[in-house]
């Protein structure tokens, strides 16, 4: 059934590729198809000539028979359930990384809010702006960390963004310490060799050893750099990661520190062929209401075909066939998980976790925005974004600039969670 504003914005319920019960929001700018399970995002779509242009990764292992996932039959080549459901962007909470105990608590890879099916409860269109908007909610399945997710997805007309609101409350009495991240991963036909990677953050730094990417890397670990132009790699030298490289058989890390005086976090990586912008954007760490969960990091997953093993290859030892980008944002240490993150703490200045008090909520308000641009603006990529009043201003080469409509301060999420 679709609810229609007659301002080209509807929001309807569909039952996608694989058996999958999905929310399709709508308007005349752009498509957002959003999964009931793991809250995945398969599709963020633009009108582009006669048709459209998906930015979003579709993995080619997904699981799209509509069997549930079981781990005795596909553990050997899945490794994990979120693999099996793997799409585009998604809400990663209380656990940035992989699956691990935590006080004694079972945290999946990337957390509850990718791995748990959200529950809808309410949708329809705002009168007053004509946006189709969808309610859903989650609760931890663990009594030992009693948390509660309510999430609210929205487009507005004439604006090419997708806004999310995710209100985390803690039910119990004891504070939680928790990551918290929006996992965009943006692939073909959007990502190509040469697209341009931008961001905010100053000083970045490669994992240290240890981790996933032990073996697949050409960074050097735990090297700190000021420019995704010369990140160092760990045979000598540098290279310019900033410039989308082909399936080149690494898959690279970075984690670049947003600036403590941002009034706007983001991130951004730019088609100059298709002349098309994807970009992420939240409050900044200067910009923080009380009740703001801010993102202090850019998170940079380079997967240019470095993994010969399942499920990103076909069998063990064979060739990586996924190619795709992890431009995400995230209060984490690295993706090294939730117990890591709380042991370090701080890195590069910032804070790796998220407090949320007993009886507190407070909320990730998150946008991403997918567009085309005029006259080459934004080729080399994007050197600043700024909010106004009429919506975002990206900054591109020369001191040229491209304006986007957009809601910056979130206005429209904060009037839809407060009913």
């Amino acid at each position: 059934m679709a609810v229609n504003s007659g301002k080209k914005a509807q929001v309807m319920r569909v039952v996608e590729l694989g058996e999958r019960k999905a929310t399709v929001l709508e308007q005349d700018v752009v498509r957002v198809l959003i999964d009931d399970d793991g809250g995945m995002v398969p599709e963020f779509s633009s009108v582009y000539g006669k048709g459209r242009i998906n930015a979003h990764w579709l993995p080619w292992f997904r699981g799209n028979s509509g069997a549930a996932y079981n781990d005795a039959a596909y553990g050997s080549f899945w490794k994990a359930r979120l693999l099996y459901t793997l799409a585009g962007n998604f809400p990663c909470l209380p656990n940035f990384g992989p699956g691990h105990l935590v006080n004694e608590k079972d945290m999946p890879p990337h957390g509850w809010t990718a791995n748990q099916p959200w529950n809808v409860v309410k949708q329809g269109i705002d009168e007053a702006t004509g946006a189709a908007w969808v309610l859903s909610i989650l609760e931890s399945p663990d009594t030992l960390m009693p948390l509660s997710f309510t999430k609210i997805d929205a487009v507005i007309p004439g604006h090419p963004v997708h806004y999310t609101g995710l209100t985390v409350k803690n039910r119990g009495k004891q504070d939680q310490r928790i990551c918290a991240g929006w996992h965009n991963t943006v692939g073909a036909p959007f990502l190509q060799g040469d697209c341009r990677i931008s961001s905010p953050a100053q000083s970045w730094l490669t994992p240290p050893l240890g981790g996933e990417f032990d073996t697949t890397t050409r960074l050097k670990p735990e090297a700190e750099f000021d420019a995704l132009e010369k990140a160092p790699l760990a045979d000598g030298g540098t290279a310019d990661v900033s410039r989308v490289s082909g399936p080149i058989g690494y898959t690279d890390f970075a984690v670049g520190a947003i600036p403590r005086t941002a009034l706007l976090g983001w991130s951004a990586v730019v088609n100059p062929f298709l002349k098309m912008a994807y970009i992420s954007f939240f409050p900044g760490p200067a910009h923080a209401a009380a009740d703001d969960i801010i993102l202090y990091f850019n998170e940079l997953w380079m997967q240019y075909g470095g993994r010969p093993f399942s499920p990103w290859a076909p069998y063990e030892g064979g060739t990586d066939l996924t190619y795709c980008l992890g431009m995400e944002n995230a209060t984490s240490a690295f993706a090294n998980g939730l117990e890591y993150s709380q042991k370090l703490g701080t890195l590069l200045g910032n804070p790796t976790t998220v407090t949320i008090q007993g009886q507190e909520e407070k909320t990730l308000r998150y946008a991403t925005l997918f567009a085309r641009y005029e006259e080459g603006v934004l080729d080399e990529g994007v050197h600043t974004l700024e909010t106004s009043e009429s919506g975002i201003i990206a900054e591109g080469a020369k001191g040229a600039f491209c304006r986007f409509k957009a809601d910056g301060a979130f206005s429209l999420l904060k009037k839809l969670q407060q009913g």
